[in-house]
């Protein structure tokens, strides 16, 4: 609880990691030409704001890239520095110890369920936010699709090690199966190289989910169909549960970003 309280209160200092839709500035429902444009744009990646930061566009219709590959959505970790709350729209400043960025979110304001969705988020916790990267006056800023504050302080650092990992499997490429690995000696076998890492429809990264959670995932990754995901019904008809329970799931699901809305509010996919 100690440590909770104290990191609550601090950002962390370390070194050190979206996309720009069309539209208007600042509109959180501006979209690129499609969901069918490719899957880069659906894409979900951990970051930090110095990657962010050092992120290049060729140019305003081509996606972001982090250390060269192409990102479409990212979700950050960070400690909120201030929060502005308007008529219409809520700017956070987030501080992950790697430097600061602003993430927007508009309101709609006769909308009851989405004032309270944003009503939590404080100045001096900590919370991660899943957006895209966009520019406004030479300004990059993230707009929040979803943001909750962290209960577990351990995502903290395990979002830092998300960012690690992914950058050096994007660099490097994933370690070979064990079965590929060539046996040097008998130290070099640990339970790092005994790991599979291409089973299950790489299921084995959401074996921390509820039941419900990871059943809904993989129904949607064995039936999405290309970019347009799959329809609520189906994962309804397919999980073979009760609506309702679905519907809490996902908002689940989406809040943690491991699932993202693709042509309208009723179709899934799994960000991977």
């Amino acid at each position: 609880m100690y440590v909770f309280q104290y990191i609550s209160a601090k950002p962390l200092t370390i070194s050190g990691g979206g996309y720009l839709q069309g539209g208007s500035p600042f509109s959180a429902n501006a979209s690129p030409s499609g969901v069918r444009r490719n899957e880069t744009s659906h894409s979900l990646r951990p970051v930090t704001v110095a990657q962010l930061a050092k992120a290049t566009q060729p140019h305003t219709d081509a996606e972001w890239t982090v250390e060269g590959s192409e990102i479409g959505q990212v979700t950050l970790v960070a400690h909120v520095v201030e929060v502005l709350i308007q008529t219409t729209n809520r700017v956070f400043w987030l501080d992950d110890g790697t430097g600061r960025i602003e993430a927007r979110c508009w309101l709609d304001t006769t909308v009851e369920e989405e004032v309270e969705k944003w009503a939590g988020i404080e100045e001096n916790i900590y919370v991660r936010v899943t957006g895209g990267l966009k520019t406004f006056g030479n300004k990059r800023y993230i707009n929040a699709l979803h943001m909750r504050p962290i209960k577990d302080p351990h995502e903290i650092y395990s979002h830092i090690l998300e960012t690690i990992h992914t950058s050096l499997i994007l660099e490097r490429g994933p370690p070979p199966p064990p079965g590929q690995q060539q046996s040097r000696s008998s130290a070099s076998t640990s339970a790092y190289t005994n790991q599979t890492y291409a089973n299950d429809n790489g299921m084995e990264q959401y074996n921390h989910l509820p039941p419900l959670q990871k059943a809904i995932i993989q129904f949607v990754i064995e039936n999405a169909s290309g970019a347009e995901g799959v329809h609520i019904a189906a994962i309804v008809r397919g999980v073979n549960t009760d609506k309702a329970k679905i519907d809490i799931a996902i908002e689940k699901l989406l809040d943690e970003g491991h699932v993202f809305t693709t042509m309208d509010d009723s179709h899934f996919n799994v960000s991977r």
